[in-house]
């Protein structure tokens, strides 16, 4: 894992007109898949095939993004480079990395989602 990552409600918000009511369905989405999500990239590294390796990374590059975790989209994207060119070395490691990212994030989102509005 990169480093902490840090939910910056006001720079989403931003983005998202204000709207308190998206901001909460996005995260209920997030906690609500988080486990499908990193089951998805166990199952395409298992596989060994760089196509559905980046693809998984992609969708969890985005995902991250939602959230303005620039460090873990970009762990996702290293990710999703090294499975485009091929190259599967070491990529273990880092999808249990990112996994381990996915459910950092997903912490700090419950929390969040603990507190009144």
């Amino acid at each position: 894992m990169t480093g902490k990552f840090v939910l910056d409600k006001a720079a989403i918000l931003e983005r998202l007109g204000g709207d308190e009511d998206i901001f909460a369905m996005m995260l209920a989405m997030y906690l609500q898949d988080v486990d499908r999500y990193s089951a998805n990239m166990a199952a395409a590294v298992a596989s060994g095939a760089p196509a559905e390796v980046q693809r998984e990374a992609h969708t969890i590059k985005g995902l991250l993004a939602t959230f303005s975790d620039d460090l873990g989209a970009a762990d996702a994207s290293a990710i999703e480079r090294k499975a485009k060119a091929g190259d599967m070395d070491g990529q273990e490691a880092a999808v249990q990395a990112l996994q381990a990212r996915l459910y950092h994030v997903a912490e700090i989102l419950k929390a969040e989602s603990l507190l009144p509005r």
